[in-house]
């Protein structure tokens, strides 16, 4: 929630709360574990087993102490965050302290073996007979339902989480630290990642040029909406949703109730495509995984549920692929979905400049107004710049390093990586709490979910998949040793 363009923005928030937190992990690298002592989540059978601090050299301070000085550090820095945003701190404070429980509690849930387990050896090993093979990270879709539960049948509650129901937030944030996590991963096969950028380069020019001008069409012949609500509903259902809305309404002076609507259909649709599609892509894809990361990112709108698409999709794919004895390294399908949504937001920026020469060029012509270079910077989704940060640093220290410092590379990174998995808890979490169904049919969303269902599910998704078979079909992760 940007308060000013000369202000600190949540874009910003993103990328230096990121940063903090990947320097701090980088203290392994020189011998000082800072973050060991953040809360990790395993598969458990037993309530005891649930919880421990990511290293060992933290056991001390057992489980429930990890989780209760992970949150209060992240209240304390979360909090500063918000009242650099002008935020309610009080408010922020007490709403955040129900969002974080509610969501650490859903992962604890999510990890319960007979959800998570997914090799027969681990059924076993948890003396259990049966399991939805969902891996831990199955707390992701439990904080996804409790979420949808609030914001649909407790609004009260929801409202009053409100200050701290940050999805965009926390995924940006989330978004940074992953940049380090992948830096490692694409070092080992640095030829196959150099493959996959220049692959979702080219995969999301091909959506822009199809979804958008498809879309436009098809709001202003077939529903006769016009320009006004016509451009803002392209740009959120084919390019990256809220922010997609938000950056065209401004472009063209769209009045503000018509970025507010498509943004609260994007989120809309967004949780039914992160309900439907992984499971989807785990039916139909598993014998191609990287095209099913690269259609999460070109089909599921919003940085929040497209990353967190990629984030189901890997586990669901690599517990199948574990099933059927591959042992896929983690991170790779993730990755490219990633890879093909930080491309669709590098866009926003170039893409809303257009439309704003075009608008005062052509359109909507004014004295004295016309479109200015600066604005493609204003627009530029600033937290890209923070995943770029430390993905190229991480990469730039792992090529070439000594197997010493590989080894301590990754440990860094997965304490990094563990944090990335408590803001995506929470994007979660927040994506549900936001989706209150009924208050926004009541507000006359109807129509414009017309469209949206008809772009959305009568094209974008399967040009989304044909798009991704062109570019990543036959393309398969490392596997792991």
């Amino acid at each position: 929630m940007a308060v000013s363009r000369n202000t600190i923005n949540e874009d910003w928030l993103s990328v230096t709360i990121g940063l903090l937190i990947f320097i701090c992990g980088l203290g392994v690298v020189a011998g000082t574990d800072i973050l060991g002592w953040v809360v990790t989540t395993s598969v458990w059978k037993f309530p005891s087993n649930a919880l421990s601090p990511v290293s060992k050299s933290y056991n001390g301070i057992g489980g429930l102490g990890a989780l209760v000085l992970t949150y209060a550090v992240l209240l304390i820095v979360l909090s500063f965050g918000a009242a650099l945003l002008r935020a309610d701190l009080k408010k922020f404070a007490l709403s955040f302290t129900m969002v974080f429980w509610l969501s650490y509690l859903c992962w604890i849930v999510g990890s319960y073996a007979n959800l998570a387990v997914t090799t027969p050896a681990d059924m076993q090993k948890f003396g259990i007979n049966w399991s939805l093979k969902l891996t831990n990270e199955g707390g992701f879709i439990v904080a996804l339902l409790l979420g949808l539960i609030v914001g649909n049948f407790f609004p009260a509650l929801a409202d009053w989480m409100n200050e701290a129901v940050r999805p965009e937030w926390y995924i940006k944030t989330a978004i940074v630290l992953l940049g380090g996590f992948l830096g490692v991963t694409a070092a080992e096969k640095l030829s196959l990642a150099t493959s996959l950028m220049f692959r979702g380069l080219a995969a999301i020019i091909e959506a822009y040029l199809i979804y958008w001008a498809v879309v436009y069409f098809v709001a202003r012949k077939w529903f006769k909406f016009s320009r006004e609500w016509a451009a803002p509903l392209a740009s959120g259902i084919s390019i990256c949703g809220v922010s997609a809305a938000i950056a065209t309404g401004s472009a063209i002076r769209a009045r503000p109730v018509v970025p507010i609507m498509v943004a609260s259909l994007v989120v809309i649709f967004a949780v039914v495509e992160l309900l439907i599609l992984p499971f989807a892509a785990q039916r139909f894809l598993s014998h191609e995984p990287m095209v099913a990361g690269a259609w999460m990112g070109l089909a599921v709108k919003t940085d929040g549920a497209a990353v967190a698409s990629g984030g189901i999709t890997e586990s669901l794919i690599l517990a199948s692929a574990a099933a059927r004895g591959i042992n896929f390294q983690k991170g790779w399908i993730l990755g490219t979905t990633t890879t093909v949504k930080v491309f669709i937001d590098v866009f926003i920026g170039i893409w809303a400049f257009i439309l704003a020469y075009i608008w005062t060029t052509y359109i909507n012509i004014r004295e004295g107004e016309k479109a200015k270079i600066i604005e493609i910077w204003n627009r530029f989704p600033k937290f890209i710049i923070g995943y770029v940060l430390t993905f190229a640093v991480i990469l730039l220290l792992a090529l070439g390093a000594t197997p010493e410092l590989i080894t301590k590379l990754k440990t860094a990174m997965a304490e990094v990586n563990t944090f990335r998995g408590i803001f995506f808890v929470m994007t979660f979490f927040t994506i549900g709490v936001m989706s209150n169904f009924r208050r926004l049919w009541e507000e006359g969303i109807g129509r414009l979910a017309a469209v949206y269902l008809l772009s959305l599910f009568g094209f974008v998704i399967w040009v989304g998949l044909v798009i991704s078979f062109i570019f990543f079909g036959g393309v398969l992760p490392p596997t792991a040793s």
